[in-house]
């Protein structure tokens, strides 16, 4: 018993030994790494608060999953340049308030106070108007502020600007780029919002016509996290009806004409569209192109003079998967028949339903005449 007491204070001795050594050593550092240390911790705390918007972030994607992203191997994509007017009735949920009323927002009002504290990136408009996301084309706040005469206020290193002198009155149009894909693992069509620019339309001095100044490009990736937390209203019969931002935008609900498509010569629609009723009839074009290219996937009935550009489009896809295009094309041919024994049907109901009719008016008639003669007779 003695002998393991005495084991027991040993290994207690022991302990607190090291425990004291462990100290002193630490303690023992040498003058001239503690201020190495404190500078160390220093960065660090700068490196975080500098990485603050990526980690907001990534915490506000995982708390509202709603984003799709489009895979890297689709077999079929085009990718359109729209134009928003926010004076249509169909996005002008987009426009109004114009200036904060409590804790709603118009969509500029909200990606700029976002991008003005550091939870998302912008981009610079390039000359061409194509957008680019690499980190040499991010563009800072201030710039843009300086470049736009913006006013503004640094208190403590932030950039404070007034809601007031947010100009949201006058940004009435976006520029936003959409990809229009087909996804062969789920075998289903999707349009979906890549990129958004705020464009303001600012007038001269001498009061002519507004000139359009587009401001910069936002990563839809990027903003769609935070849109999701706020509603704007798409009714002006039923102010009930709301739905998020981020609905709004998933469930293509805006209406925006054509300007530019990605294509091999880098052309908008107005540098090959000489007239304006050329460039209608072009935007025009495009849009039935998508529209029959969707139908074809799904099997609609097609009208002869239509089926060219449905076949086109699978004809894209066999270039790049044969099988799926050799799928598509079944299933398509298996719905015009279907389509066609449901008309012959409908064809064979109707002329039953002539004959009756037919049946029923010899009937009738030969009755009436019957009548008519006995009216005869009793005269």
């Amino acid at each position: 018993m003695k002998h393991e007491t005495l084991n027991i204070k040993l290994w207690a001795t022991i302990t607190l030994l090291t425990l004291h050594a462990s100290l002193f050593v630490a303690n023992a550092q040498p003058k001239n790494r503690r201020p190495q240390a404190a500078q160390q911790q220093k960065q660090n705390g700068a490196q975080q608060k500098q990485n603050g918007a990526q980690q907001m972030t990534r915490r506000m994607q995982i708390s509202y999953p709603t984003a799709i992203d489009m895979p890297e191997d689709v077999v079929w994509r085009r990718d359109i340049y729209r134009e928003l007017n926010l004076e249509d009735e169909q996005n002008s949920g987009l426009y109004y308030p114009v200036e904060p009323i409590g804790r709603q927002l118009n969509l500029f009002t909200y990606a700029f106070k976002l991008a003005l504290n550091g939870y998302i990136p912008v981009y610079e408009y390039r000359l061409d108007g194509n957008e680019s996301f690499e980190p040499a084309a991010r563009v800072e706040m201030k710039t843009v502020l300086d470049n736009y005469h913006i006013f503004y206020e640094e208190k403590g290193g932030k950039l404070q600007v007034d809601n007031s002198d947010i100009p949201s009155a006058e940004v009435k149009m976006y520029y936003i780029k959409e990809s229009a894909y087909y996804d062969q693992q789920n075998a289903a069509f999707h349009i979906k919002v890549l990129a958004l620019c705020p464009v303001m339309m600012r007038e001269d001095d001498f009061g002519g016509e507004a000139s359009k100044y587009p401001l910069f490009w936002i990563k839809y990736s990027d903003l769609e996290p935070f849109l999701s937390r706020q509603t704007i209203m798409t009714s002006n019969l039923n102010n009930a009806a709301t739905m998020s931002m981020d609905d709004y935008f998933t469930m293509n609900r805006y209406k925006g004409k054509i300007y530019k498509t990605n294509n091999m010569l880098g052309k908008t629609l107005a540098q090959y569209c000489p007239t304006d009723s050329a460039m209608r009839k072009e935007q025009d074009r495009i849009e039935a192109e998508l529209q029959e290219f969707r139908k074809g996937l799904f099997g609609s009935t097609l009208q002869p003079e239509k089926k060219d550009s449905t076949a086109l489009a699978i004809d894209s896809i066999a270039k790049l998967n044969p099988k799926e295009a050799r799928r598509l094309a079944r299933e398509r041919e298996k719905a015009e028949k279907a389509a066609a024994k449901a008309a012959a049907r409908a064809d064979r109901n109707g002329s039953g339903s002539a004959r009756a009719a037919r049946k029923r008016s010899s009937s009738s008639a030969s009755a009436s005449s019957g009548r008519i003669s006995v009216r005869r007779q009793r005269h």
